[in-house]
């Protein structure tokens, strides 16, 4: 944790926190990058997620390791492989992982995960972990996420939702 707190003290003293430089996130995004593992749950309850409340935002899953050797690199090239995508394509990402161990999340406190997610051109949503996990990731990203599933509800909207809304005005008018 030593070395935890030095990067958050030195990442803050650059401004990589700073609250004034979070976006807001789109709130009907056409097309979502989802940096994760392909394989496993995290995926699979984002795409259920994500169809049940809005069937009209693309997933396009960019996969990565996780964690261990080699993990913080492939996570932050999978974020900077949002500039492969046309800027219509791809209005939010989401970088995600299931819980583990302080061990097993490390890779999302290393510098290279947090500056690629600091320079994506598109609003980040960070879901590492469960509820009480916490990384410089989540400090990082415009908005963080309770868990991956969280994150899901957090990226797009409920169609019902929309729906009585959009009943409600036609009745109104």
């Amino acid at each position: 944790w030593a070395e935890f707190e030095r990067r958050r003290e030195r990442l803050t003293t650059e401004g990589l926190f700073d609250l004034s430089r979070k976006r807001p996130l789109p709130k009907f995004p056409k097309g979502i990058l989802v940096v994760t593992s392909p394989t496993g749950a995290v995926i699979e309850d984002i795409r259920n997620i994500v169809s049940r409340r809005w069937p009209l935002t693309e997933l396009i899953v960019e996969p990565t390791i996780v964690q261990g050797i080699g993990a913080a690199q492939s996570i932050a090239s999978a974020i900077k492989n949002v500039s492969n995508y046309d800027g219509e394509q791809i209005d939010l990402v989401i970088v995600a992982r299931g819980g583990g161990s302080v061990e097993d999340l490390w890779a999302f406190n290393e510098e290279a995960v947090v500056r690629s997610i600091y320079t994506c051109p598109v609003p980040v949503i960070s879901a590492i972990g469960h509820e009480t996990d916490f990384t410089l990731s989540d400090l990082v990203a415009d908005q963080r996420a309770p868990t991956p599933s969280g994150a899901a509800e957090l990226a797009v909207p409920d169609r019902q939702e929309v729906l009585q809304q959009v009943e409600l005005l036609v009745v109104r008018h």
